[in-house]
């Protein structure tokens, strides 16, 4: 076998078998998802904390596609739930979820869900960066309904709280996300 060939068999991909490929994805987003609510920066005059999370959950609807997106972040709060250390702060459990944040973890799931279908129906900068905003959107109504609700609080209260501190941060974020995505999609095109 001359070098030549031995490189090119190197090289040469194997396709990984769809269901594996699949179950690969949602592991890797939701150990992903679960790495950014160890980036935790609390602030002191509401419950919610600054985490990297929502990159994550949007990134993972963008790259996996509506159905696997949703099922890692689901996978994530199941995790969650039944007591592993993997919300913010190294926290779990069921409790957790009906605490004060427990309205945005459960917007990560539908968000997820959200992003992937947006991006599967049209895959453009356009579409990407509204499905971004509309994700964002979705967490931010998931956690701000619970938040009012766990605090019981007024609209403004909510938007105080909730919404008006995480919006820089955000916007950040998601176009991050679409720079990341940008990225990916091209590499794996040339191969």
């Amino acid at each position: 076998m001359t070098v030549e060939r031995l490189r090119a068999g190197l090289t040469t991909e194997i396709p990984l078998p769809r269901a594996v490929s699949w179950a690969m994805g949602v592991a890797i987003f939701t150990t992903l998802t679960t790495l950014g609510a160890f980036v935790r920066i609390p602030l002191p005059f509401t419950p919610v904390p600054i985490t990297l999370q929502t990159f994550f959950v949007l990134l993972g609807g963008a790259m996996l596609g509506a159905t696997a997106g949703s099922s890692s972040q689901s996978l994530y709060l199941i995790l969650g739930a039944s007591g592993l250390p993997v919300f913010a702060g190294a926290r779990g459990g069921l409790s957790h979820l009906a605490g004060p944040t427990g309205g945005y973890l459960i917007g990560f799931v539908v968000a997820a869900y959200l992003v992937g279908k947006v991006v599967e129906r049209k895959d453009s900068s356009i579409w990407l960066i509204l499905a971004m905003l509309a994700g964002t959107g979705v967490i931010y109504l998931f956690g701000g309904l619970r938040l009012a609700h766990f605090l019981r609080i007024g609209i403004k209260e909510t938007l105080y709280l909730g919404v008006i501190p995480f919006l820089p941060g955000d916007i950040l974020k998601f176009i991050s996300v679409v720079l990341v995505y940008k990225v990916i999609r091209a590499k794996r095109r040339v191969r």
